[in-house]
């Protein structure tokens, strides 16, 4: 079993930055790719970012790419999500997942375990 709790959210102007956290336990964190999703009302989850165990290598959904960066850090079991140039279409709750398989990183299904999310809003 893995925990994960989700931190950092709020309420932001447009334009602005939020860093996210997300505090693993349980379970070897480094045996695991870490992804960021997000859920708007009455959308599905979303994938929003991920990272391979070691940091390595990175994935984005386009509507991120260039303002969002994912980082982990295996001594604190800790991935990061900094959201930078907000806009009101981010507004959403974020969760983080751990994915244990290391493959299909955009699909939600790979993802084993999951926070309680933290809320996003951006104010225009």
């Amino acid at each position: 079993q893995v925990q994960l709790v989700e931190s950092g959210g709020g309420l932001v102007q447009a334009g602005g930055s939020l860093r996210l956290s997300c505090a693993a336990s349980g379970r070897t964190f480094s045996n695991y790719a870490m992804g960021w999703f997000r859920q708007a009302p009455g959308k599905e989850r979303e994938f929003v970012a991920a990272i391979n165990w070691s940091g390595g290598s990175t994935w984005y959904a386009d509507s991120v790419k260039g303002r969002f960066t994912i980082s982990r850090d295996n001594a604190k079991n800790t991935v990061y999500l900094q959201m930078n140039s907000l806009r009101p279409e981010d507004a959403a709750v974020y969760y983080c997942g751990a994915n244990p398989v290391g493959v299909a990183y955009y699909n939600k299904l790979y993802y084993h375990y999951w926070g309680q999310g933290t809320q996003v809003t951006v104010s225009s």
